[in-house]
């Protein structure tokens, strides 16, 4: 097959080609550190993608994955982006854990019914996108996330916020819209650096008196 990237090339682009499976070539370049294969009809990756030692960005996204190969929790570089939305994924390979310098993770638009606990290994986590899963709960280890900016759980299934989030304080931003949510924790109310809340849409939800303390302390809260 021809090689579908320059000798040497850091970077490489194949969104949207519906190539259907990724070339081997592909895995045999060892010096790639962004890789996009999004818009593919990926139905799967192999474990040769353990390969790409020197990768910061991978995006998967956009495909019909139902499983991620263990050997992605070998991509320890993997710093900046990892997408993996708007797949079939049910569940994460423990080995995901391990990328503890990775920045930004979105796994939004797959088939969680809860969030996967190697995920809560990634200290390194500044941004997590899980929306638009039929999440139930956020586990209690959510609190190992120190660094974390952003957590985004639009329209997931959760009903309650668990007193753990009130160890998240660097959190900024925590979307809420569209949740079945009747329980916040007087700790969210705390949180020092907490920017904006977002209950939009958020229709069996009791609003706690403390909303009002936060809002005075400049949170922007949207209801």
């Amino acid at each position: 097959m021809t090689r579908m990237f320059p000798a040497g090339a850091k970077d490489l682009n194949l969104w949207k080609l519906r190539l259907g499976r990724v070339p081997e070539s592909v895995w045999e370049d060892t010096e790639l550190e962004t890789l996009v294969l999004a818009e593919n009809d990926l139905t799967e990756v192999p474990e040769s993608i353990g390969c790409l030692q020197r990768l910061r960005v991978l995006d998967l996204g956009h495909n019909a994955l139902t499983s991620v190969p263990e050997s992605i929790g070998d991509l320890e570089s993997l710093s900046e982006f990892l997408y993996l939305h708007d797949n079939r994924l049910t569940s994460l390979p423990v080995s995901l854990g391990r990328l503890k310098r990775l920045r930004y993770l979105n796994i939004s638009g797959n088939a969680f019914v809860e969030l996967p606990e190697c995920l809560c290994a990634m200290h390194g986590l500044l941004e997590l996108r899980a929306s638009d899963n039929p999440l139930g709960r956020i586990p209690e280890s959510i609190r190992q996330l120190r660094l974390l900016r952003e957590l985004h759980l639009r329209n997931t299934k959760i009903t309650a916020v668990p007193d753990a989030i009130g160890g998240l304080l660097d959190l900024r931003h925590i979307d809420l819209r569209g949740t079945p949510l009747r329980f916040l924790p007087v700790a969210l109310g705390t949180l020092p650096r907490l920017e904006k809340l977002d209950l939009r849409w958020v229709t069996e939800l009791e609003p706690p008196a403390w909303l009002a303390d936060l809002e005075s302390r400049g949170c922007l809260v949207y209801r």
